[in-house]
Parts: structure tokens; sequence; C-alpha cells
């Protein structure tokens, strides 16, 4: 008798108090009509469901378990219901997030989000335990050491791969293409996520590649921009942005990034349905490579933040953008800190770039669509095409250096950037560029 009065103090508790919150926004929003209060209207017969299952388990369960548990289950079910992107983040996960958007965290380096109850591989992160391991966009993952994924929450296995550096753990992936299941071994490590790398592709030809979008960023690429004009001895001819890979980050990052190329212009704006939700981010008149041409490079890695930059760069006609179409991830997330110490990230916007585009669930089209192939020199052939150079007694050119340049297009066909084929053709197209241009 005690057991059933406590429960029904606690259903005329939980049902109580939500009805003083809607009443109470309802009659704060006075210019409502009667469809939009109809809406409002409080839902008792789904309440009383809830609280009828909640008192079941706590009565049935085979084994005790905590109102404290059930409700953050309850919250993270509701959560986790909305999107792909949208969670409840306990104080020690919140600070894992806050952690990971200045760039040192500890685990394996990789950016997951879920796909029918399965742990799917946006991209792994440049120089991390995922990386080195092998694992690739797109890959499945159906298990943390024996334990399967299925029924996990995306919180509690990101959790999972987490743990001190130097712990191993074993990932169960499914990849398309692959006959069986692949079983790949990780060494959990620090993360220190460099999130900006450059150097110069040859003479006049730079190079960056942004491997996430952190809070430094920005300033990290202003000072690799620098740093390849002083080694080149001069403004660059042309510029590749390698975004591949890239599962994004913070919106703040992608601004900058995109604002560094762009002397005007809308960059991206949001929409959503709170009024801090919408937002618009234009161009300062400064653009640190002098309107050099650029390529973009994307593939189904690129996400959000990415998508960002290379969706605002196509739009202004200021790079072309190379490679595959990207991931699709077009929406905000914003992170509201609750009162013991957690946080709820919740999905407030959609972002549009400048056009009005929404890449939501769409990705972006490259310019210039590249399948994602590795080249490799073929060996020399006996029967290789007979020249004027191999005829007998031919006349000499008259100049010392042809020996030359042959070595160097044999050495160029040895180098990263030929066998790299996205990055070899984004080279050869900033070539082509900059002869029209003369």
């Amino acid at each position: 008798m005690l057991k059933k009065k406590s429960l029904f103090i606690l259903t005329l508790g939980v049902m109580l108090g939500v009805f003083i919150g809607i009443c109470g926004s309802v009659f704060a929003e006075k210019g409502k009509t009667d469809a939009a209060i109809d809406s409002d209207a409080l839902p008792f017969e789904d309440l009383r469901t809830f609280t009828e299952i909640f008192g079941r388990i706590k009565r049935d369960y085979v084994e005790p378990v905590s109102d404290k548990k059930l409700l953050e289950d309850a919250i993270r079910g509701m959560l986790s219901g909305l999107d792909p992107h949208s969670a409840y983040l306990v104080s020690e996960e919140y600070q894992e997030l806050k952690e990971g958007t200045t760039g040192q965290f500890g685990g394996l380096g990789i950016e997951v989000t879920m796909e029918n109850g399965f742990i799917k591989v946006v991209s792994p992160i440049d120089d991390t335990p995922a990386q080195k391991a092998g694992i690739k966009t797109g890959d499945l993952i159906i298990r943390l050491d024996d334990e399967p994924v299925k029924g996990m929450s995306l919180a509690d296995a990101v959790k999972k791969m987490r743990g001190e550096p130097g712990s191993k753990i074993i990932l169960t992936v499914v990849r398309e293409g692959a006959d069986a299941p692949l079983k790949l071994t990780l060494i959990r490590a620090v993360i220190k996520v460099k999130s900006v790398k450059s150097r110069l592709l040859e003479k006049n030809y730079g190079y960056l590649r942004i491997s996430s979008f952190q809070s430094g960023t920005g300033e990290s690429l202003k000072e690799s921009l620098a740093a390849l004009k002083k080694e080149n001895g001069g403004s660059l001819k042309g510029l590749v942005l390698d975004l591949r890979n890239n599962p994004g980050g913070v919106l703040n990052a992608a601004v900058d990034v995109s604002d560094a190329f762009l002397k005007s212009g809308l960059i991206v704006y949001t929409e959503g349905r709170i009024e801090n939700s919408e937002m618009r981010f234009n161009a300062a008149p400064d653009d640190l490579i002098d309107g050099a041409p650029m390529v973009v490079l994307i593939n189904a890695g690129s996400a959000s933040a990415s998508e960002i930059v290379a969706g605002a760069l196509q739009d202004q006609k200021r790079a072309v953008i190379m490679g595959e179409k990207s991931f699709g991830k077009g929406s905000v997330q914003t992170i509201l800190p609750t009162s013991n110490g957690a946080a709820v990230k919740l999905t407030t916007a959609r972002y549009y770039t400048p056009s009005g585009r929404s890449i939501q669930a769409e990705g972006i089209e490259p310019d210039i669509a590249l399948a994602n192939v590795k080249l490799e020199s073929l060996d020399k052939s006996e029967f290789d095409p007979v020249k004027e150079a191999n005829l007998s007694h031919h006349l000499q050119n008259g100049k010392a250096n042809d020996a030359l340049k042959e070595s160097e297009a044999d050495k160029a066909k040895e180098s990263a950037e030929y066998k790299d084929y996205p990055l070899y053709q984004a080279l050869t197209l900033l070539k082509g560029i900059s002869i029209v241009n003369k």
C-alpha cells in the first residue's frame, strides 16, 4: 500500500510539474492562435503511460534501478529520438566535449555518428590511432572489444572508446567491399590535433590541410599562409585547401577560414525556431592570398564546418571544389548547460550556403567529381614509343638541360602529390589556370 501511495505521489508530482511549466509558457505567449495553444496542450495520457512504465520498472525489473538512472536514460532516449546529433551529456562527457574543441583529448581520434543502431565512422583524424590502424570513412563499428554496439547510445559508445592512454581496444568493423568483418586493434593515446598543416607542393603552389575546425584554427591558418609565402619568397600563384575526411567542428572556425579567402559577401547563415538561432556571417574586406586561384578538396568524410567552407567558396565563385560529394551534415548544435553540471547538445538550426542551399542530408556536389583512386607509375617497357632522341645520328638540341628535365619528370611521378590522385589533379588545374591567366 505504501509503495502504491509513493508511486501515486510521484505520478502526480511529475504531471503537476509539467502542467505548471506548460501552462506558464502558454499564458506568457498571449498572441498565440487557438491552433498553436491546442498543439501545446498537456498530453495527460502520454504522461500517464510514462509514469506507469516508470513504476513498472521500479517494481518489476529483475534488479533494483535508481530513479536517477531511469530519468537520465529517459532524457537520453528523448534526445536521441530527435536526430543523430542531439544528446544528453553528463558532466564528464560535457567536459570531454569542451576539451575536444580545444584540440587535445584522450581516445582514438575518430569522428562517429549513429546509423541503424551501429556506429558509423564519419572520418578518422590525422595522425591518430584510428588513422594509423586503418579505420576508414564509412566503416560500421559493430563491436567494441567483445561487446556489441547494437542498442548502445552514441554517448555510451564514445565513452567506451575513450580510456587511459596506452590501453588497448579491439574494434570490429564492417567495410564495404570486404568479405568479412575486420578486427582492428587500437592503442588509445592523448589526441593532440594540429588542425592546420601546410607545405609547398612546388614553387609558387601551396597546400593547406585542415583536419578539424577548432577554436584556434583561424589563427593557425593565417600563420601557415604567412609561412608558405615566406618559404616561397613571395605571393603564391595557387593554393590547394584539403578538407578531405574533416568531420567539422566549431562554426566560428569555419567562418574564419572562409573569411580568409573572401573580400566581401555572405559566408553562411542559419535558421531555426528560436530567435538567437538565426545568424548571418559576412566576409571582411581581405583575401590573404590576394585572389590567387584555389582548389578545395572534399570527399564523403568532409562534414559540417568543412561543408560550410566548401559551400561558401563555391557559391562565391572563389574556388573550384574537387573530389567526392560531401557527408551532408547541415545542422547546428547548441550546447545548453544544465543546473546539475551536465549539458544538452541540441540541434537548434540548419545552416545555408550564401545562395540559400541547405546541405542537410544532401552534401556539397563538387564542381569536378573525382574517383577515389590511387595512381601508380607503370614500369618502363622495352616497347616504349620510339622518339626522335632514340634515332641513330639524331641532331642534338644544342642545350645541356634535356637530361635534367627528364630526371625531374621522373622524380615528379614518384612524389606524394602524383600518387595522391585528387591532389595531383588539383595541382594540375592550378597550373592550367595560371598559364591561361598569363
